[in-house]
């Protein structure tokens, strides 16, 4: 038996907030990934492609996006 989500996608698309904190979870364990492998970033920087330390990039200690740290 298949157990459906009785969550409304639709009202999760039309809030976004749901979706811009897992990009931002998601880019968070980027970086520790980045960190652990020792890999420079490449991000989109001025217009152009830079590699960037991954050191210098910040993120939290943990997984709650900086937009969740305040209630």
């Amino acid at each position: 038996m298949i157990h459906r989500s009785t969550k409304d996608i639709a009202a999760i698309l039309r809030d976004g907030t749901a979706i811009d904190q897992a990009i931002e979870r998601a880019g968070y364990a980027v970086v520790r990934r980045h960190r652990q492998l020792a890999l420079p970033l490449v991000l989109w920087q001025d217009g152009r492609v830079v590699e960037v330390p991954p050191d210098s990039v910040p993120i939290p200690d943990d997984d709650t996006p900086p937009s969740m740290e305040r209630a």
